[in-house]
This record gives C-alpha cells, structure tokens and sequence, in this order.
C-alpha cells in the first residue's frame, strides 16, 4: 500500500505541482590574446556574483540575437560574430521579484568579441572581467555553465 501511495506520489502528484522551466538565453562572450581565450563574466546586479550576460527571448529577435543583445546591455559588446547554435545549455532556478523560485534553462550562445564600449546600459550596475575559461569556471555557480567554460 505504501509503495502505491509514493509511486501516486512520484509520477502525478509531483509532476502536476512541478513548474515548467523557463527559457533564457546567454552570451559566452570570449577573445583571444596572445593565443588564449579569455571569456567575459559580470557581475549579476542581486548578489555580485559572476555570471555570463543572460535574459529572456525577445520579440523580433532569433536567439543568437537576443544572446547578442544581452550581452550589449549587459557587458558593452558592441559587436561580436555569435554563433547560430548554442554551444550548450545549463539549468538554474532564478527567484523572481515576488521572491517565488522559476526553473529556468538558458541555451548558451558564443560570442567571439569584435568591439566593446565602456557606456552601455547596465554600466553603473555591474561589474566586467576577462578570466581564462577554467578560471571563470572556478567562479561562476552553475555546475553545467562550468562544464561549458571547461570544454573551451
């Protein structure tokens, strides 16, 4: 009878319950110096932690559009050559303004750095720096986004 309960339990109720994720897109912004990739982290304007710039689909734009977007009112990018497929995809669960928790999957699009400027929208809220791809493994939190970084 228990076992009955927690298979209900398992594979109904819980899945009905069950948000369903979200979808983001991200820019893996990188360059090369001196023979070695460098990739751009910011701050996220919450907590400060490093992230890659990141957001949610936009109208009139494919996702390597809205990658490359983002990562203008993010980081400056003026512009860059994206990629047409995303390099990979990670999961987190973002907390939204009412404090509840989304599930979210973000498809990670390259951006290989042609120019950048120092004024661009979300300049006074964030911090940028260029890191090694390990070493910007070593700081971002999301175990499949590092994963990504380490394949470079």
């Amino acid at each position: 009878m228990a076992s009955a309960i927690y298979r209900t339990w398992t594979e109904l109720v819980r899945a009905f319950f069950r948000r369903p994720r979200r979808l983001q897109v991200a820019a893996l912004c990188y360059r090369e110096t001196s023979g070695h990739k460098e990739v751009l982290l910011i701050s996220s304007r919450g907590t400060g932690r490093w992230i890659i710039p990141k957001g949610w689909p936009i109208d009139g734009k494919d996702a390597p559009g809205a990658a490359l977007q983002e990562a203008w009112e993010e980081a400056g990018v003026r512009s860059g050559c994206v990629t047409k497929e995303a390099v990979g995809l990670y999961r987190y669960e973002k907390e939204l303004s009412t404090g509840l928790p989304v599930p979210v999957e973000t498809l990670v699009f390259a951006i290989e750095v042609e120019q950048m400027d120092a004024d661009y929208p979300e300049a006074a809220e964030r911090r940028r720096m260029w890191v090694s791809p390990s070493a910007a493994a070593g700081m971002v939190q999301e175990p499949e986004l590092q994963e990504i970084l380490r394949r470079m």
